[in-house]
C-alpha cells in the first residue's frame, strides 16, 4: 500500500513545476498577497446525458489528471472527474434511473461511491470494485429514494482520503418535482466546502492525519471567491467536502437561514437558524434571503468553528440586481417519512484510535475487506449506539452508513434538533459520549460499508461492512 501511495503522489505533483507559470516557486505566497474575493465562484457545470430512453438517463465521465485555478495566479494539478475541479454535477429526478459510466484514465485504481444513495450493492462504490486504469464501470442508480442533496467521490481501498483531497468529488442533486417553492435554476447553488494544504509551487500536498496543516479554505474548489446574486432568495446546498475538517456556518451579518433539507432530503418543516454545523459529509440546504440588500452591498457566508485557525470568511456574496422573486419557503416541506418503530436489534458501534498501534478501529478492529463485521436483515429495524472513545487526547469522529438513511434518537442522551431530526446518513460523534441512532435496510441486500466520514480515519481503517440478507 506504501507503494502506490507513493506513486499516486508522484503522478498527481512531479509535473507540479512544469504545470505552474515559470515553475517559480513562492506561488503560494504571492497568492496571499492577493486581496481576498479576487476570484469568482467557480459553478460546476451540470452534466448533460449521452442518451435518454423512457426510464433511464445514461452519463459518460472520465477521471482524469488536470490543472484548476484554487488560488490567484496559480495553476495547480488536481485529478478530477471530466476535468472539473469539483466535478460536473449530475442533476436528476427520484424514481427515474441514471446510469453513469465511469472512465478511469488515472494512473491508480479508482471507485466512485454516491455519498447518500439507495443503491444495488455492486454500484455503491465498494473498495471491492475497484476500476483499473484504462477501464471503465457501469454504475445504477435507481433513484427509489425522496429528493436530496447528494455527492459522489472517491472510495478507493485506503486512499479514498488522498484521492478525495486532491479533487475526485462532486455534486449530485435529486431534484424535486417541479413545485412553487423554494429557490430553483440558477438561483439553487452547491456550495461544496473544503481545506487544503499547498506546497511553494501551489502543489497540493497531502499527509494522512495532518488536518492541522489543512489551513486553506475552499469553496467549489477557489479560496474566499465571490459571487454575484439578485436581492432575493436562494437556496444554498451546503456540502462538507472536507477531510476532517467540521464547518460552522453563518452569514456575516447575523441573518436568519431557513434550514429546509437534510442528508436525506427535505424536512417536515422549515427551520429558522442563523448557523449550522457540519461535519465531513454533512449535507444541509439553506435558503437566504438578500431581499433587503441594496444593489451594490456584500456579505460574507463565514465558518466559526472553533478549531479554525485561520480567518474565517469563506466567500462573498455581492449583490448586484433586484429581481422578480416567485419563490418562497412553505410552512410545511413534507418531509417526513414513515416511523421506523421499535428496534428488535441493539448493537453498539465504537470508534477509537489504538494508542499502540496509531490505527484507527471500530469496536477494536481495523478494516478487513474480507471480514463481515454484522449481519442484517433486510427490513429489520435496529438501534445502534455509536461511541467516540477518543478522549485523551480528544478526537472528533463521525459515522457515515452507506446505502440507507436513519434517524438519530439522540446524542448524550439530548433528543437532537434542527436538521438533525431529519433523515440522515452521517452523524457527529461527541468526544467521549454517544450518539443512538435507529436504522433500516429496507431495499437491496449485498455488502454496504460504515466508516467514520473523517476520511484520513476511514483510511487508517475505521471502516467496518454489514452484509444485508433476505
Amino acid at each position: 500500500m506504501l507503494d502506490r501511495r507513493q506513486t499516486l503522489r508522484i503522478g498527481a505533483l512531479g509535473g507540479a513545476a512544469l504545470l505552474l507559470p515559470g515553475g517559480a516557486r513562492g506561488a503560494v505566497a504571492r497568492a496571499a498577497d492577493t486581496p481576498p474575493f479576487s476570484l469568482p465562484l467557480v459553478v460546476p457545470p451540470v452534466k448533460r446525458p449521452v442518451r435518454r430512453t423512457a426510464t433511464t438517463d445514461y452519463y459518460e465521465m472520465t477521471m482524469r489528471e488536470a490543472t484548476a485555478q484554487i488560488l490567484p495566479g496559480v495553476q495547480t494539478p488536481v485529478m478530477t472527474y471530466d476535468g472539473c475541479f469539483p466535478g460536473p454535477t449530475i442533476r436528476a429526478r427520484p424514481g427515474r434511473r441514471v446510469v453513469v459510466r465511469q472512465r478511469n484514465a488515472l494512473g491508480t485504481e479508482a471507485v466512485v461511491h454516491l455519498h447518500g444513495a439507495y443503491v444495488p450493492a455492486d454500484s455503491d462504490g465498494h473498495p471491492k470494485d475497484p476500476i483499473a486504469p484504462g477501464a471503465f464501470r457501469d454504475y445504477v442508480y435507481p433513484n427509489l429514494q425522496p429528493a436530496a442533496t447528494l455527492w459522489y467521490h472517491d472510495h478507493t481501498h485506503h486512499m479514498e482520503a488522498e484521492m478525495v483531497f486532491r479533487g475526485l468529488a462532486g455534486c449530485y442533486l435529486l431534484d424535486e418535482p417541479r413545485w412553487t417553492g423554494p429557490p430553483a435554476g440558477r438561483y439553487d447553488l452547491p456550495l461544496m466546502l473544503r481545506d487544503a494544504q499547498f506546497d511553494d509551487q501551489g502543489g497540493l500536498v497531502f499527509t494522512m492525519g495532518d488536518a492541522r496543516k489543512r489551513t486553506v479554505l475552499l469553496v467549489n474548489g477557489r479560496r474566499q471567491p465571490y459571487h454575484p446574486v439578485a436581492a432575493r432568495k436562494y437556496r444554498l446546498r451546503l456540502i462538507n467536502g472536507a477531510n476532517t475538517r467540521y464547518f460552522t456556518l453563518g452569514l456575516s451579518d447575523g441573518r436568519p437561514m431557513w434550514l429546509i433539507a437534510s442528508d436525506g432530503g427535505l424536512l417536515p418543516a422549515p427551520v429558522r437558524a442563523t448557523g449550522v454545523t457540519l461535519s465531513p459529509g454533512e449535507r444541509v440546504d439553506a435558503v437566504v434571503d438578500f431581499a433587503d440588500l441594496a444593489p451594490g452591498s456584500q456579505l460574507t457566508l463565514r465558518n466559526t468553528d472553533p478549531n479554525i485557525g485561520q480567518p474565517s470568511d469563506l466567500m462573498r456574496f455581492d449583490v448586484v440586481r433586484r429581481a422578480y422573486d416567485p419563490s418562497r419557503v412553505p410552512p410545511r416541506l413534507g418531509g417526513s417519512r414513515p416511523d421506523l418503530g421499535p428496534a428488535t436489534v441493539h448493537r453498539d458501534i465504537v470508534l477509537g484510535v489504538n494508542p499502540t498501534t496509531g490505527m484507527s478501529e471500530i469496536n477494536g478492529r481495523s478494516f478487513d475487506m474480507d471480514r463481515v463485521d454484522q449481519q442484517i436483515k433486510l427490513g429489520q429495524t435496529e438501534e445502534w449506539r455509536v461511541v467516540n472513545s477518543d478522549v485523551n487526547p480528544p478526537i472528533r469522529h463521525n459515522l457515515h452508513v452507506h446505502g440507507t438513511h436513519f434517524q438519530v434518537i439522540d446524542r448524550n442522551g439530548v433528543p437532537v434538533s434542527g436538521h438533525e431530526a431529519g433523515w440522515k446518513d452521517t452523524v457527529a460523534i461527541p468526544n467521549g459520549g454517544d450518539v443512538r441512532i435507529r436504522v433500516r435496510y429496507e431495499r437491496y441486500t449485498g455488502l454496504y460499508l460504515y466508516h467514520c466520514h473523517l476520511l484520513d480515519h476511514s483510511s487508517m481503517g475505521m471502516m467496518a461492512q454489514s452484509e444485508v440478507t433476505p
